[in-house]
């Protein structure tokens, strides 16, 4: 059965006719993390590749049950949704990250590089960080990593997460309201 959910996904270069390679093309997203999944050593299937497809068209985290309701046709089990998250997360090709109120959230990080957000508390929107913040905060997080490092901590990872109220879900509501009149 196992032989039916794995696909032959190219992950190497089109071979022209005449035996002669063709040029390799920039790799797409999705065969950039089956290259990453396959040198982990995980096998290229199905219901992995309906994962990727998913967060890779996601702009910010998104939850298991997201991810689940937004694969075609459901093509795995929910319970393969999570076992496929944590095999992503070990080998570093998802993000995991929390909402204010626990549900974990995962983005894709084919950049290696972690990208921050800010969720809203009240609208669950999401916005990114500016790119000088965000910079900033990466060189702290490597200062605390360089420092732990020469603690003798290995295997170091971290999670940060913001959460707030957005400007427009902190107006009180009786600005919200215009051209009310009270008569008295």
């Amino acid at each position: 059965m196992i032989a039916s959910t794995q696909t032959h996904h190219p992950l190497v270069g089109v071979t022209a006719p005449a035996g002669r390679p063709v040029a390799p093309a920039t790799p797409s997203p999705l065969d950039e993390a089956c290259t990453r999944l396959k040198t982990a050593g995980l096998r290229i299937t199905q219901p992995r590749i309906a994962i990727l497809t998913v967060l890779l068209a996601q702009a910010h985290p998104i939850s298991i049950d997201q991810i689940f309701q937004a694969m075609a046709g459901n093509s795995c089990d929910l319970v393969t949704v999570y076992r496929c998250l944590g095999a992503f997360e070990e080998v570093n090709l998802v993000r995991r990250s929390f909402s204010h109120n626990g549900t974990s959230l995962y983005a894709i990080t084919l950049s290696g590089e972690s990208s921050y957000n800010v969720r809203c508390k009240k609208t669950q929107s999401v916005e990114a960080l500016d790119p000088v913040a965000a910079e900033q905060l990466r060189e702290a997080i490597k200062a605390v990593e360089a420092s732990l490092i020469a603690k003798g901590y290995t295997d170091i990872s971290h999670s940060v997460e913001f959460f707030g109220l957005s400007p427009q879900a902190a107006l009180p509501s009786a600005r919200r309201l215009t051209n009310v009149t009270i008569q008295a």
